[in-house]
């Protein structure tokens, strides 16, 4: 009367599972410098953590009497796990089986609106993306016999998770197709330089399109989705590196968007003063300085996570901890472009905020901004909408925010580094300056006339800039309560830190969905 047959069948379906695409292929795997999706999960989640689900998907093949004698698994691995002690739910194409291609069954395991997506809906749990696959094949049809509609499996959930939980993306391979759209729809996304590469068709496509021939790396490696597109947000130079950074980047996470993020206990003091920042502006009022160093100095020591470092390199986006409590910092970088907003800067911000938002992180404007970026390039590129787009996404954020000027804020630039619709608390270093238009260039432009009537226009000019200047003194601003206050560069961080302190009741209240649209990819 025991099931130890059927045990017996259940262990061998479950070692069958377990050889993955046989050993020719692993090693074929292991031979490109790539961790099998199994060896990938066990590299990232807490040790012995991981519960697999469907684990005995796949195509078995059966003798005359019907007994099973094989499995080929199915191309996809997932299950629940943990990370950080907090759980989560993970799944990733195994490029060893037919290449990580779809296996086209109903509800497919990974597929877009597949189980572990609904699972981490239902359970609300944050998601982890591991893409190494091609998605569909047109050999699909052979086997139903018939095309379908694209969308046949549905985005819907995928879209639906980004207004719940965090949903983490890694590109360990070469996504195409359904891997590469899942990627895209994340919050944060990582790659691996020189063996992952993500496009929406691959070589053989663009040959037999356009009639080009380009390597996998030149279609869409690192340089091109990361540094160029900003399809991608981060790249490393190791899978092992690769878990890292999502280990790191769900540490400043709450599990969906029903939290508040997870502060932790801090050693580094609160009324730390450094005096490094009351130098770090120079007084040569175009020369630039490290926004990077001036982060680093104001943060918790170590906090420091930035998010797409190598795209809209004028602008700096991090997640960061002041006395333990996760914040969003958007600084703008004067060692690229002085600092001005670029369509590629404008993007940037506008999906950085929205993050943070979404799960309820309070946003510090470090703003040292001459302005949108101009001239032909810019204009081509469409600088202005992608930058109006920046100003419409922080009319819609919720959480608080605190704008700190460094240096510049001009134009309609600076008015998409702070909240004027709601408190719009706005703080000043004594180097700060702002207005509608930077002086150099504002009077050449309303006083053209008077200058060019002048004996020596340029005299005229510079005797014109000198005028106003006066009128920029941020004191004078002070004075009219038209900034709310100005701080001694070394108070900063003590400033900072007793402003998120205050920020948990609003953040409380906060707490639930954003909107239907959550963040948009």
């Amino acid at each position: 009367m025991s099931w130890q047959k059927e045990s017996e069948e259940l262990e061998a379906r479950r070692s069958w599972s377990r050889e993955m695409g046989g050993s020719e292929n692993v090693d074929r795997h292991h031979g490109q410098g790539k961790l099998t999706i199994r060896e990938r999960i066990d590299a990232l989640v807490d040790g012995g953590s991981f519960t697999e689900v469907g684990s005995l998907s796949g195509t078995g093949e059966y003798d005359d009497a019907g007994n099973v004698i094989g499995v080929q698994p199915a191309p996809y691995i997932m299950g629940v796990a943990r990370v950080n002690g907090r759980p989560v739910a993970i799944g990733g194409e195994d490029f060893t089986v037919r290449g990580g291609s779809s296996p086209g069954t109903h509800r497919r395991k990974g597929g877009q609106g597949g189980f572990i997506e609904d699972l981490a809906s239902k359970y609300l749990i944050p998601l982890i993306n591991l893409a190494d696959g091609a998605g569909g094949s047109v050999r699909g049809a052979v086997k139903r016999g018939y095309t379908v509609f694209p969308g046949v499996s549905s985005f819907g959930r995928s879209v639906q998770l980004l207004g719940e939980v965090p949903v983490v993306s890694a590109v360990l391979g070469s996504a195409a197709g359904g891997p590469a759209g899942r990627a895209i729809l994340s919050h944060w996304s990582v790659m691996v330089r020189r063996t992952s590469q993500i496009f929406s068709g691959g070589p053989p496509l663009v040959k037999r399109a356009l009639g080009v021939e380009v390597s996998k790396d030149d279609l869409g490696g690192h340089h091109v989705a990361v540094d160029t597109a900003g399809t991608v947000d981060n790249a490393v130079d190791t899978e092992r590196e690769c878990f890292y950074m999502v280990r790191r980047f769900l540490s400043y996470m709450p599990q969906n968007v029903w939290e508040l993020p997870p502060a932790e206990s801090s050693d580094d003091p609160v009324d730390r003063c450094e005096e490094e920042l009351l130098s770090i502006v120079p007084r040569e009022r175009t020369s630039p300085y490290s926004m990077h160093r001036l982060v680093e100095l104001v943060a918790d020591k170590g906090s420091v996570f930035e998010i797409q470092p190598t795209f809209g390199r004028a602008l700096i986006t991090c997640l960061a901890r002041l006395n333990g409590h996760p914040v969003g910092i958007v600084a703008n970088n004067p060692m690229v472009s002085g600092g001005a907003m670029g369509a590629g800067e404008a993007r940037k911000q506008t999906h950085f905020i929205e993050l943070c938002d979404c799960f309820h992180i309070p946003l510090i404007f470090l703003v040292d901004i001459p302005g949108f970026m101009i001239g032909t390039a810019a204009e081509q590129e469409a600088t202005l909408r992608e930058g109006m787009k920046a100003v419409f996404a922080i009319h819609r954020v919720r959480v608080p925010i605190l704008t700190l000027v460094i240096r510049k804020c001009y134009g309609m630039a600076g008015m998409a580094a702070g909240d004027m619709d709601e408190l719009d608390f706005k703080i000043a270093w004594p180097s700060g300056e702002w207005g509608s238009l930077p002086i150099e260039g504002g009077v050449a432009a309303a006083y053209r006339r008077d200058i060019a009537n002048s004996e020596d226009p340029a005299a005229r000019e510079k005797e014109l800039e000198e005028e106003l200047r006066q009128y920029a003194s941020p004191f004078r601003s002070a004075e009219a309560f038209a900034v709310e206050e100005i701080i001694d560069p070394r108070e900063t961080r003590p400033f900072l830190c007793n402003f998120i302190s205050l920020t948990r009741n609003r953040l409380k209240a906060l707490l639930g969905p954003t909107d239907k649209r959550g963040v948009s990819p």
